[in-house]
């Protein structure tokens, strides 16, 4: 079984491609966390709120990616940040071409 993390807060951009420039090497240092398997990158410009839907191998490396996740947004600034973990059913997300092991 696997887990995804739900994140979204409030933030001023950038969004688009000027988004992807400059975190670039954000997503890169991700890809190094412990028990990640991918993210996809959400962004809502006319909302001003970003954030990601993250797969990971355990409810545990979820928990300790949140941890550090808050206090890097922190110190960007940010500090209005939901985050939510959720177990996944692979048979049914399979069923709906899901990316699942």
């Amino acid at each position: 079984m696997t887990y995804v993390l739900q994140v979204d807060f409030k933030m001023n951009g950038p969004f688009g491609q000027e988004m992807a420039e400059g975190f670039a090497d954000l997503a890169k240092s991700i890809n190094e966390e412990e028990g990640f398997i991918w993210k996809i990158w959400t962004e809502d410009p006319e909302a001003n709120e970003a954030g990601g839907i993250y797969n990971f191998e355990t409810k545990e490396s979820a928990e300790k990616y949140v941890e550090m996740h808050t206090k890097r947004l922190a110190s960007f600034g940010i500090t209005d940040i939901n985050a939510k973990i959720f177990a996944v059913n692979s048979t049914l997300t399979a069923i709906n071409k899901g990316p699942v092991k």
